[in-house]
């Protein structure tokens, strides 16, 4: 979607937000009216759906209808709910001519900003839609740095430069560079990685577990061998992994739990070494989490501000006591529903909590059947992502907003200081004073610990080394506008 289609505003690599389709944009002074002023020089790619096949120029009203598609309920579209209880539903979205662009809130809510760089928000002509139909995901046409060629389902999927894109680099040289792309599609990981050995790839996302140690060292780096072969690109990707505890105290699961009490979830959390367990199960891939649940590699995150939990067995067992069950004993056995692929992860903090005496039995389902029962609240401790949707740090901490229901809340947190600090931030125009909120809101869920933070992730890219400017993203965004072959 990012290589064929262009929002409003996009993420530049800080991480921050940038003009694309919008040169600009104002907020009014209720912070409710966004008012958008696009370019004028961005077309549509040639496509039959057009008169005469020549693409048109991209205007206000195709941001509109774009808009008011993704909510139509005959769309029925996965990424409604990034509007939904936010905008204005009579006249949220309007056109006031071809080059401005108003969005209208119900409520103040910043993020809008950051949700509207989502691949969801990307800008498609109503002809093409109205031509395909059904069959649109087949014939996509965009704007961006390049256009549909083809699709082999499972096979390959093939793009070409877009000659009349409307970016240029600082030497007025249009961009992109490259003239066209290829995915390769794989069913086994081991037959990427061969293809990729064999310079039939240029660059492959993450590396399967069972190569890992083959090419990285226990801490990270590339090993010897591969020096000078390939280029390893590592980046902080805003992604979390974590345990999770239901803690609604009304459901029947938690009354009878030990995990209701506050101090065996913070003994959880100081019971085990995060960061022995990124170095021998991970080759050091990722960031032991301890600093709350607000990863790295967001502008709002500050590993001083905000102190999570580090591996503290006197305090673990200290706590354990203070909760009635000193050494563990009369502890009831709590069982971690986890999926096969993180199965030893799960075994691991089973082993070091039993050192203390908590008896963790570890039980592995199927994704599917996890995430059904994380969403009825049928799974009391369970293994957790969350992968961020648009780089603002309320993506995560809407995790725990109490009126949300799960997901994304999956744990039912429920704190009424959290909430109001939630709707202070999620109003409040100024960065600084909203990294504060959400600062002191991260601070609050490390203290009453509904989640058990195992590590903030990295995107891992191996590329050859004739590839150039290919930098790696926190959203982990293929970004490839200004990419070279040498």
């Amino acid at each position: 979607m990012h290589q064929l289609y262009n929002t409003l505003v996009e993420i530049n690599s800080n991480m921050q937000l940038a003009p694309s389709l919008a040169k600009r944009w104002t907020i009014s002074n209720d912070n409710l009216t966004f008012t958008f002023y696009l370019r004028d020089d961005v077309f549509f790619t040639d496509d039959d759906c057009f008169a005469k096949g020549k693409g048109r120029k991209l205007t206000a009203y195709d941001v509109q209808y774009s808009f008011e598609r993704i909510v139509d309920k005959n769309t029925a579209s996965p990424g409604a709910w990034i509007f939904n209880n936010r905008v204005d539903s009579a006249n949220g979205f309007k056109a006031i001519n071809d080059t401005t662009f108003q969005l209208k809130l119900i409520r103040p809510f910043q993020s809008i900003l950051g949700i509207l760089s989502m691949q969801y928000c990307s800008v498609v002509p109503k002809e093409a839609v109205e031509k395909y139909k059904n069959d649109f995901r087949r014939h996509p046409v965009g704007s961006g740095p390049f256009s549909f060629v083809a699709w082999e389902e499972g096979q390959a999927l093939v793009l070409k430069k877009n000659e009349q894109y409307f970016e240029k680099d600082t030497a007025g040289k249009s961009l992109p560079y490259i003239d066209g792309i290829k995915v390769s599609f794989y069913d086994s990981k081991a037959t990427e990685f061969l293809e990729f050995q064999q310079d039939r790839l240029d660059f492959i996302d993450d590396i399967d577990p069972s190569f890992k140690d083959e090419v990285l060292t226990k801490t990270g780096n590339l090993k010897k061998v591969w020096e000078g072969k390939i280029e390893l690109q590592k980046q902080p990707y805003l992604n979390i992994e974590y345990l999770g505890i239901l803690v609604d105290e009304q459901n029947e699961l938690v009354k009878n739990s030990p995990l209701r009490l506050q101090k065996i979830r913070q003994a959880i959390n100081y019971g085990f070494d995060r960061r022995k367990m990124m170095l021998y199960l991970r080759n050091s891939i990722g960031i032991p989490a301890e600093s709350g649940f607000v990863p790295c590699g967001l502008p709002s995150f500050d590993s001083v501000k905000v102190k999570g939990y580090q591996y503290n067995v006197a305090k673990a067992k200290q706590l354990l006591a203070e909760a009635g069950y000193a050494d563990g004993k009369n502890l009831p056995a709590i069982k971690l529903l986890t999926i096969p692929i993180y199965g030893d992860l799960g075994s691991y903090i089973a082993n070091e909590l039993r050192q203390i005496g908590i008896n963790i039995e570890v039980e592995v389902v199927q994704k599917s059947l996890l995430l059904e029962q994380t969403s009825k609240s049928q799974a009391l401790f369970f293994r957790g992502s969350w992968i961020a949707d648009y780089p603002d740090a309320e993506n995560y901490l809407s995790v725990f907003y109490s009126k949300n229901p799960a997901p994304p809340n999956y744990t039912r947190y429920k704190n009424p200081a959290y909430d109001v600090l939630y709707e202070k931030a999620i109003a409040e125009k100024n960065d600084s004073l909203r990294y504060k909120l959400y600062q002191q809101m991260d601070l609050l869920i490390v203290a009453d610990a509904p989640v058990v933070p195992l590590w903030y992730d990295m995107a891992i890219h191996l590329v050859h080394t004739n590839i150039k400017d290919f930098p790696a993203n926190s959203l982990n965004l293929l970004e490839l506008r200004r990419a070279r072959k040498e």
